[in-house]
Parts: structure tokens; sequence; C-alpha cells
């Protein structure tokens, strides 16, 4: 029932305003081969920023990617798997990495699509280092191993330094930020043309942006949800911008 208001008073108060809510596709993750898997979250703060949320299905061609695309507004990379490291040249280097081969390739085909459409994308955890790669850049495969005086980032919560002309900077102030941190992966190299607009202390890039991605490591979502309503401003700025 709380979902159903949800949407009703974002529908209301676009229709308010005359404007048509716009279509937002979310990417998933499948589980069991049998079931799309999102968390609510992110519907959620779609939702609560005045978009209408889709949960987008698995693709397989360029021809279905692009159809999909066509009836959106904008597009989320949402959090989950490893990108596999065999996309930016490199072998799996531990067991810490798991990889879903189909949710690489329907992503993959997602963001290509996305790309040539022009429309914004919002990239969250792994669709950041999702984006990072297809864009040409490289991961930190398992952030302990390889950097071993790493703050933390497997389930803690630590502040950021914000870049002072990036978007979270524009948004927020120039004052650092508190965000949750659930990832063992983080851009490593960053693709050609990608701006960074914050870090973690120990250097980690925890957002970056080109005109067409804003791209966050952490979870601003589930921040949103657990009552943190500071990141609504995140989602409602986005959604304002499809």
């Amino acid at each position: 029932m709380k979902k159903i208001l949800l949407f009703a008073a974002a529908a209301l108060a676009l229709a308010a305003c005359g404007r048509k809510a716009p279509l937002v596709g979310i990417s998933c993750s499948q589980y069991d081969g049998q079931y799309n898997l999102l968390r609510v979250t992110y519907t959620g703060a779609i939702a609560r920023a005045g978009g209408i949320p889709v949960i987008l299905p698995t693709v397989s061609s360029d021809e279905q990617a692009e159809q999909l695309l066509g009836k959106l507004d904008g597009i989320v990379f949402s959090g989950g798997e490893d990108v596999s490291p065999a996309w930016y040249g490199e072998s799996v280097l531990n067991a810490t990495v798991e990889v879903d081969t189909l949710r690489d390739v329907s992503d993959s085909l997602l963001v290509r699509a996305a790309v040539r459409s022009g429309k914004p994308i919002l990239a969250i955890c792994r669709g950041s280092q999702l984006l990072n790669v297809l864009l040409g850049g490289s991961l930190y495969q398992d952030i302990p191993s390889q950097l071993p005086d790493n703050i933390g980032h497997g389930g803690a919560t630590h502040r950021i330094g914000l870049v002072s002309d990036g978007f979270l900077a524009k948004l927020f102030g120039p004052d650092s930020l508190t965000v949750n941190s659930f990832h063992h992966q983080a851009v490593k190299d960053q693709a050609p043309g990608i701006k960074i607009a914050a870090y973690a202390p120990d250097g980690i890039v925890e957002a970056w942006e080109t005109p067409q991605v804003t791209a966050v490591q952490f979870h601003p979502e589930a921040m949103l949800a657990e009552g943190d309503t500071l990141w609504l401003k995140l989602f409602s700025s986005w959604v304002e911008s499809l």
C-alpha cells in the first residue's frame, strides 16, 4: 500500500506542474535464472524523485537494447556482481571476484545503446565500475589485496572529499559528505573524458561524471531509504534533467 501511495504522490506532483513523468529504466541481476532481482531502494528513490521506474529485462542483442532505450527517458545502472576483468584486459585476480556473464553481456548492450542515444545515465556502485570500463578504463579487482592500506570499503561508512567544480559540490556545497560503502572493486585507471567529482581519503574514486553520465561508487538510494533525505536532492536533480 505504501508503494502505491508513493507512486500516486509522485504522479500527482508531476501532473500539478504540467510535466509528464519521465520513464526511467533500471538494470538488475537475475536470481536462479528465473527472477529479476533488484532492491526496492532503487525504484523507491526514482519514484520519490518524480520518475516512473521500470525494471529492465535481460537483453541479448543490439536491437533489443535499442528498442528498450527508445522507450526510456533515462537509465540507471544499479549495483551487483563484479564486472569481468577480461573487459579491461586482465585475468581474474583471486576468488573474491564474482562475475555474472549473462548480466555483463546484457548491461554492455544497454550501456552502448544508452551512450548512442545520448540519454542521461545514472550509474551506482557496479554501474560506476561498468561505465568506467566500457568507456575505456580499468578497475581495482579487489581493494583489500591491491590496496592494503585502504580505509575499509566493505560495509562501512566514511567521509568523501568533493572536487570543487564537480556535481556533488554543486548540489551540496564544498564540505565533505558521509557515505556508505559496500564494494571491494573501484575505478583504477579512469576512462578518457571522465571528470572525477569525489575521492575517499585513501584515494579511491567515489564519484565521477561526463556530460551524459552521473556516477557514484556508494549507494545514495539506500541512504535515502534509511531516512537520510539529503540524498533525495541527487535523484531529484537527475530526474529533473530528463
